[in-house]
């Protein structure tokens, strides 16, 4: 078999891919082996993480402490005596019962105050019920609680000089039913849309006022073969950039964007 692979890092994980091809062997006559590509050939695909991306559970990390053999230290440690404690009697003390004595409190009540209405005349109730003081309010994004509870790991930052991005999103592999949501500077874009060959776009608008966009790629489940992977594909202007994309149940993935304003 030959081969020919294309290595790249995203983040902690590696990969290499490329493709092979082979030619027909002639055991009792090695000269007579065919050329290269006449017994077929494909597409290989190789993935390494330096850590496991799942949770351990906690009998597997007990499991995973040292064994101490403490056999010897048994047979060698001292016996020691116990001695008894002495137990020292008791002056029981005779008191002087008391009645009970009953205290009564009275709790006033505070008066009930509805926020942000205004108080209205009994006279006036048929035509000004309801009536409510509208206050603006400063506007906040929300962090989504699922962007709290996993961890939003760094894949990989791109600087661009265009004020127009396209993103598309592939499912990176066998297509095995990855779905994931997206998440554009902490606000739900995309929901539940699945990864397969036909890719899932969304756009980004930079200015010199808007310079900073964070992608974010939740995993909804991990398909047929975890983790939950997918490719994405960036295009700025003229030029084009590849991130491979890893989530999982505890963790997901991050792509910062930053914009400069190009040169004159």
């Amino acid at each position: 078999m030959k081969y020919n692979f294309v290595y790249d890092k995203s983040g902690r994980e590696e990969f290499l891919e490329g493709t092979f091809i082979g030619r027909s062997e002639d055991r009792a006559n090695p000269k007579n082996d065919g050329n290269w590509g006449d017994c077929g050939g494909g597409k290989v695909y190789l993935r390494r993480v330096q850590a496991s991306d799942f949770y351990v559970e906690p009998f597997l990390r007990d499991n995973q402490k040292p064994h101490v053999d403490d056999t010897a230290a048994k047979r060698t440690a001292p016996t020691v005596k116990k001695t008894p404690l002495k137990t020292i009697p008791t002056t029981r003390t005779n008191v002087l019962s008391r009645p009970p004595v009953h205290h009564t409190t009275t709790l006033r009540k505070k008066p009930v105050v509805k926020p942000n209405t205004i108080p209205i005349d009994d006279s006036a109730k048929e035509t000004k019920v309801n009536s409510v003081v509208n206050i603006p309010l400063t506007k906040k994004i929300i962090t989504p609680d699922i962007l709290k509870t996993r961890e939003n790991e760094l894949a990989k930052t791109i600087t661009v000089n265009t004020e127009n991005v396209t993103i598309r999103l592939y499912d990176n592999g066998e297509i095995d039913g990855d779905s994931i949501s997206v998440f554009v500077d902490n606000k739900l874009t995309l929901s539940h849309r699945g990864l397969s060959t036909v890719p899932i776009t969304l756009s980004l608008k930079f200015d010199e006022n808007d310079d900073e966009h964070e992608v974010i790629m939740v995993a909804e489940n991990l398909g047929r073969i975890p983790p939950n992977t997918s490719l994405m594909i960036i295009d700025a202007g003229d030029k084009r950039y590849k991130v491979q994309i890893t989530s999982t149940e505890q963790k997901n993935a991050l792509v910062r964007f930053k914009y400069e304003k190009p040169s004159q």
